[in-house]
């Protein structure tokens, strides 16, 4: 088996002359390529495309796969991103035919597709839907399975490609994987590649992490481990890269010489809705913190990279997460608190405890809150601050770097006294876009500085459409692109700055109630109190 690589100068023309044969075959039109943002940034006129190959889901009755990972190939596949012969098999518990699956993903796409639906667009796209039923631990039906594929690369010219999607529960992660190896369906001829999709939580602390890789590394090479974090998927996010290191605006401040602290913040205004079997003993850390929340660290806090190859990427993040250090006081420097009944968007809404299949006696965090620093030259002494949280007064993602004060030597007390700190705030979701607050004179014959702030929005600044994230991860994952993907060392990196807050926590009894639609608990304020600073009004 072998794995797609970065092409070489010699390669690219090679390439550029595939990519312009599949746009052709797939049809795709002057008007798609202009407004595509998925294009080949080696190329600015053709899009990059997936070549034949067939995706496995396993899973397909959840949420995740009808709200996203439907909607999503039907995305590329409109885009004329999926070659015609691109097949799609739906795997799960269910005594269906073909149709029922495809009867499935239609209602998915017709509720949840980004894109405008299409009917020559689905009717190419069903002839390469097909079900395969079965139980995970039942060998008869990965049997069945092989055989379905063999049979698909011989009707739709799919070469033996295959991507195995686990949008199922951590626990079945070793069973599925182990049935692909038995199968021989984790290895190929050799010029077919198989790569295996894995959904966050990687493990719930660094131990168990370490165990399933171990079980994958053992039937996949690393190279074709793909581990999902959508966060890293999503323009904004991306963003990131290209607002520090495309600009000398930004970069020269960027340090522990003009930055006061960092607030990163995901905020949800939801409760927990029927996800009562995986979130309750999972908790806020564990959900966000350890994947979305670091990661969005690490690309904040990383050095220059050479280039945004996968490998170099990597290096740089894992630099900073082992640079990082914990306080020595985590009963100050961390928080945690549990949603309790109150009013959500005018309605009554119940505490977590109340939820349907949480147990009374539940000591699982619904809002977590810690300070970490990160011992480099860089960011000595600057704070970084991470939370989350559910049940809080609106959905929000944000980055914010927070600019130390100007002495303001020329003004006096009076004139900047209601001047707070420059600040750049990167807006993840819903309102993507960067705000810059500055200070600015008052009109008026006083010498008067006030803050005031200049907004970028994506919305308004581009005609293209940003794609979804599991769009972008998606065809990723089929062209075999994995900068987007953090790689085991950076898992283990972070459960290793996690694991000793849980440790802490789970000796401190109950989390702090606070009521739902406000901002957490009281000692998440205290938090930032102790060091003179609040956090953002959001």
């Amino acid at each position: 088996m072998t794995e797609s690589k970065p092409p070489t100068h010699a390669e690219d023309s090679v390439a550029m002359a595939s990519t312009a044969s599949a746009a052709a075959t797939t049809g795709i039109t002057e008007e798609i390529v202009a407004a595509n943002p998925l294009r080949d940034p080696r190329d600015k006129r053709l899009p990059r495309v997936a070549g034949p190959c067939v995706l496995v889901l396993f899973g397909v009755t959840g949420d995740l796969a009808r709200k996203k990972l439907l909607p999503a190939i039907y995305d590329l596949a409109n885009r004329g991103l999926l070659p015609p012969g691109f097949s799609l098999v739906g795997f799960a518990r269910r005594e269906w035919r073909d149709q029922d699956f495809a009867q499935l993903t239609h209602d998915a796409i017709k509720q949840h597709a980004r894109t405008p639906y299409r009917e020559e667009v689905w009717k190419q796209l069903s002839e390469g839907i097909f079900f395969c039923p079965g139980e995970f631990t039942d060998d008869g039906a990965f049997d069945a399975l092989a055989m379905m594929l063999k049979e698909i690369d011989e009707t739709r010219g799919t070469g033996g490609n295959y991507g195995f999607y686990l949008s199922v529960p951590p626990k079945f992660f070793p069973v599925v994987v182990q049935q692909l190896k038995r199968t021989d369906l984790a290895h190929g001829p050799e010029e077919s590649w198989r790569r295996v999709v894995i959904e966050k939580p990687f493990g719930h602390d660094l131990k168990s992490a370490q165990e399933l890789n171990a079980i994958t590394s053992a039937v996949f090479p690393e190279s074709s481990v793909f581990r999902i974090d959508h966060y890293l998927g999503k323009e904004t996010v991306q963003n990131i890269m290209a607002l520090r290191f495309a600009n000398n605006l930004f970069e020269p401040i960027w340090n522990r010489g003009y930055v006061d602290h960092v607030q990163i913040t995901m905020a949800e205004d939801i409760g927990i809705g029927g996800r009562a079997g995986y979130y309750d003993g999972i908790g806020a850390a564990r959900d966000v913190i350890q994947n979305h929340l670091l990661q969005l660290l690490a690309l904040v806090a990383m050095e220059d990279p050479t280039s945004f190859d996968a490998d170099t990427l990597r290096r740089e993040k894992e630099k900073v997460l082992k640079a990082v250090q914990l306080p020595g006081d985590l009963a100050h420097s961390t928080a945690r608190g549990r949603y309790a009944s109150g009013w959500q968007g005018g309605q009554p809404v119940v505490g977590y405890t109340e939820e349907e299949g949480i147990p009374e006696d539940s000591i699982t965090e619904t809002y977590a809150a810690i300070k970490l620093e990160i011992a480099n030259r860089r960011w000595a002494g600057v704070p970084f601050y991470l939370r989350t949280g559910k049940r809080l007064g609106r959905r929000v993602t944000e980055v914010a770097v927070v600019f130390q004060k100007a002495p303001h030597l020329p003004f006096s007390k009076d004139d900047t006294e209601i001047l707070g700190h420059n600040a750049l705030v990167i807006r993840v979701q819903p309102d993507e876009g960067i705000t810059v607050r500055f200070g600015s004179k008052v009109p008026g014959t006083a010498m008067e500085v006030r803050d005031v702030s200049m907004d970028f929005a994506y919305g308004e600044s581009f005609m293209e459409s940003s794609p979804e994230a599991y769009e972008r991860l998606l065809l990723d994952v089929l062209i075999g692109d994995p900068p987007l993907f953090p790689h085991q060392r950076e898992v283990e990196l972070s459960w290793k700055i996690l694991d000793p807050i849980e440790e802490f926590w789970a000796s401190q009894g109950p989390p702090e109630d606070y009521p739902a639609g406000t901002w957490g608990p009281a000692s998440a304020d205290e938090m930032m109190a102790r060091d003179g600073r609040v956090w953002r009004r959001l």
